[in-house]
């Protein structure tokens, strides 16, 4: 039997080994008694079981007298935003982001078009846990709505944000490498790029159902759209996930930007229009601190997680947010992390910067972050609260795990929910300072078991 990853940032799962009709049934029932009544907005990527999952979603919601406004395959935001533009009492994007064609999920949003609170999430497993199985009679039921303009909803409001001068970007004519996995990007981020005025070469933009077999865009998955940006003598690459809401960026020398920069370069642009607060995860680059601090904002720090940097933002009125996966939250927009808002961002960035991609880089603050994992033999708490006691005269945080800030480096060690494991992130000023100290960090784990 499979199992299910459930959380605030959905219920994910292999289809037909844990995320099967019976378990999509009773997650979309639970949620349907969340929500009440009214109308929710459903979305998908572009993976060929997210018909399958629709039909029923839909159909459990109906069968609970509620209305289902159908806008079709589209980002993960896409969704989230039109929650907002309709007044919908909530939302579900169908997409198992950068996991496999294997997998699929169930993204559940509140009537903000914001993932679940925590507060949120315990009342719908609660809910969940009660299973009350009762439905509407026939007179009773919910409608189902197709709406066409969800995605061009989004669209018009980003060309309406108040920073974009549309064109100033046409004028640089960009050459752009874009690579969208098969997902739902496929459907429009080359379009959105050539509003902008933008030449496109398109890779893996197929509108197959089938996603390219490693879907996250990390580094070594995506070395052809690294050479075709070179080859091309492309200004940029442009890579998303499979339901874009992460932006990966590419140079035009075809290096990664990297992720972290993604969002460092995002607070660099909009802090030059607007000085505000600033929010990242306690594991994003420190890059976006010294940023920061030169337009004098300050930045505050949230555990891992969509939900929770939106929660951070709402309480210190954050002018622009995000993750080091590359996610850009622009709340003037919505709360909620977006690849097209931040491709917006970075096209109006590069044409008001008017050097090329990797010259921007080069002039934000270098970092470089190791990433390992190692297997628990106890319990990862009793290994967390050794680490608390080992550097308890440090500066510490234990909203998430455990971060510590040394002058020299950081480290955040976050404990698995579906594993035995705890992650160990460094970041320090040079990549073999970071490769230094998360082995020293290994080791100390190993030591402590």
């Amino acid at each position: 039997m499979g199992t299910l990853i459930t959380s605030i940032s959905g219920i994910r799962g292999i289809v037909g080994d844990g995320l099967d009709p019976e378990s999509i049934v009773k997650y979309t029932l639970a949620y349907s008694k969340f929500i009440g009544s009214g109308k929710i907005i459903i979305g998908r990527d572009s993976r060929v079981s997210g018909e399958m999952v629709k039909q029923l979603v839909t159909g459990v919601l109906v069968s609970n007298g509620i209305d289902v406004v159908d806008i079709g395959i589209c980002p993960t935001p896409t969704v989230q935003f039109n929650v907002s533009k309709l007044n919908a009492s909530g939302g579900i994007s169908i997409s198992a982001s950068h996991n496999p064609n294997q997998w699929n999920a169930l993204k559940l949003l509140n009537q903000t078009g914001q993932f679940l609170s925590p507060e949120e999430y315990n009342k719908l497993m609660k809910i969940f846990e009660e299973n009350q199985k009762s439905f509407k009679k026939w007179n009773e039921l919910g409608k189902i709505i197709e709406y066409p303009d969800g995605l061009k909803n989004h669209i018009d409001e980003i060309f309406r944000l108040g920073f974009l001068d549309i064109n100033a970007v046409k004028k640089r004519k960009f050459k752009v490498v874009v690579d969208c996995v098969n997902g739902a990007g496929a459907f429009c981020v080359p379009e959105f790029l050539r509003k902008f005025g933008c030449e496109v070469t398109e890779i893996n933009c197929e509108k197959s159902g089938e996603l390219v077999p490693n879907p996250e865009p990390l580094p070594e998955n995506i070395t052809n759209t690294l050479n075709e940006v070179l080859k091309n003598k492309s200004d940029l690459g442009i890579v998303t996930d499979p339901d874009v809401d992460r932006l990966i960026l590419i140079t035009d020398k075809g290096e990664p930007f990297s992720e972290e920069n993604t969002i460092t370069q995002a607070v660099k642009f909009i802090l030059s229009k607007k000085v505000g607060n600033v929010v990242v995860n306690l594991s994003t680059t420190r890059a976006v601190d010294d940023v920061a601090e030169k337009f004098g904002a300050k930045v505050f720090r949230s555990p891992v997680g969509e939900a929770n940097v939106v929660k951070k933002m709402k309480e210190v009125n954050a002018v622009i947010g995000g993750e080091g996966s590359g996610g850009v939250i622009y709340p003037q927009l919505h709360y909620g992390r977006d690849a097209l808002c931040g491709i917006a961002i970075t096209l109006q960035h590069l044409s008001e910067f008017g050097g090329s991609i990797s010259k921007l880089k080069d002039e934000l603050p270098k970092y470089f972050i190791s990433k390992k994992k190692i297997e628990i033999k106890s319990d990862p708490a009793l290994i967390q609260n050794k680490l608390l006691k080992e550097f308890k005269n440090e500066k510490v945080n234990t909203e998430d795990g455990l971060k510590i800030d040394f002058d020299d480096h950081w480290v955040h060690f976050r404990r698995s929910n579906t594993e035995p494991i705890v992650r160990i992130i460094t970041e320090a000023e040079s990549k073999t300072e970071a490769e230094k100290f998360s082995e020293s960090y290994l080791s100390l784990i190993n030591k402590l078991q």
